[in-house]
């Protein structure tokens, strides 16, 4: 069998794609990932990585290793903004039975990037090639091939299957004439990133969230660099304010103060304003073409869903391709990918996603007392409790996930 007759192109190098990649790269499977930055880029977004996500790779020790480079965060709040009081605390401890991992760890995604990145170099049969754009895809009966604009201009390559990972704007995803179905959200989202420690001063813990009637929160820490870490907060902002009045120092100072109020001005150190939407891939499969990550589905950041549930499409993806190319079974084991993973961005990851996002921005006195008169019940029932991690830290709907097989004839 000729290589490119075994060999997966993948189309993205954050993650998402470099995890398809070592997982394939493992089993022997030629790879070659094309992504277009020069190397992993150093955005500290997406942090969170919850338990059924660390299950998934804990393989030649990657998931300790995110634990060392990040922060491990067994424990969450909901906070009520206007009282300044802790409405209900979450220890994934009651999940000890449930997963190997009962707690979250809080590791940038270029980090995670840069893990495997390290192992991909230890793989012969796995090319990483940085400052190149995938700008086209096809594909026929038996191949699937990228068209790629490189440093030595544009070139065809060929494999048996493409996998698309290259984020919400995905080329693959577009090229192969796949709706993207959904809608963004009227605000954008603005985050602030600080030095300021949150948990010395104020009592917080590592992941936060904050209930404001109209607005929210979100608080949570990462690493950075290395102690002390940083503390980024996440916010809604109006759609039709300037970036550059939002983004100003009285602006930044007015929000952290509304939601923080302390006596000094808070150090902000990198300001971010983007927007957000709400989209699920209309297919995850069309023939040859697999999509996986944001390139298949995006939402907002409450919750810290997208990426897991993007990580967790990686690892049900290479799973199957690998039983395919390297043990010879139908590919309607695509069509398996397709049901599990799509039904589980729309039951679970969009659900979940915007459900967070309404239960912290809820005006309506009695929907808010309820909502946090829930949290509250919900915190101090220990089934209730699990019930509620089990959803939140993604183990529901990988069970969910796992159950769901193609009806047969």
């Amino acid at each position: 069998m000729a290589i490119e007759d075994r060999r997966v192109l993948i189309s993205g190098g954050g993650p998402v794609g470099l995890l398809c990649a070592w997982l394939l790269g493992r089993k022997g499977i030629p790879v070659q990932l094309f992504d277009e930055n020069d190397s992993p880029q150093a955005d500290p977004r997406a942090a969170t990585t919850h338990p059924a996500t660390l299950d998934l790779l804990s393989e030649d020790g990657l998931t300790d290793d995110m634990a060392r480079v990040g922060l491990v965060a067994p424990i969450f709040q909901f906070w009520d903004r206007p009282t300044d009081s802790l409405v209900a605390e979450f220890d994934h401890a009651i999940l000890k039975n449930d997963t190997k991992h009962p707690f979250v760890v809080q590791c940038e995604q270029f980090k995670t990037s840069k893990l495997l990145l390290k192992r991909l170099e230890k793989l012969a049969n796995v090319e990483v090639l940085h400052s190149h754009t995938v700008i086209d895809v096809s594909q026929d009966a038996n191949s699937a091939s990228l068209t790629v604009r490189g440093p030595d201009g544009i070139a065809t390559h060929k494999g048996a299957y493409v996998i698309g990972a290259e984020g919400g704007r995905s080329v693959v995803r577009k090229q192969s004439g796949i709706a993207f179905d959904g809608f963004t959200w009227p605000e954008r989202f603005i985050v602030f990133t600080t030095p300021f420690n949150f948990e010395a001063e104020r009592g917080y813990c590592y992941r936060s969230y904050f209930a404001d009637p109209g607005a929210w929160c979100n608080c949570f820490k990462v690493s950075a660099d290395g102690p002390p870490g940083l503390w980024r907060t996440v916010f809604p902002t109006d759609s039709t304010t300037p970036e550059a009045e939002l983004t100003s120092e009285a602006a930044v100072q007015a929000l952290m103060q509304k939601f923080f109020p302390a006596s000094h001005d808070y150090e902000v150190i990198h300001r971010n304003l983007y927007v957000t939407h709400q989209r699920v891939a209309a297919s995850f499969r069309k023939g040859r073409v697999v999509l996986a990550g944001d390139s298949a589905h995006i939402n907002n950041p409450i919750g810290g869903m997208g990426l897991n549930g993007g990580l967790q499409d990686g690892a049900n993806l290479a799973d199957k391709l690998a039983r395919i190319l390297l043990d010879g079974a139908s590919d309607r084991l695509l069509d398996v990918y397709d049901l599990q993973r799509r039904t589980v961005a729309v039951e679970f990851v969009q659900e979940q996603s915007i459900a967070n996002k309404q239960r912290l921005e809820a005006s309506d006195p009695d929907v808010r007392k309820r909502n946090l008169d829930d949290l509250r019940a919900t915190a101090a029932d220990p089934e209730r409790a699990r019930q509620f991690l089990l959803r939140s830290s993604m183990i529901a709907s990988q069970r969910r996930a796992d159950s769901l097989e193609l009806e047969t004839a």
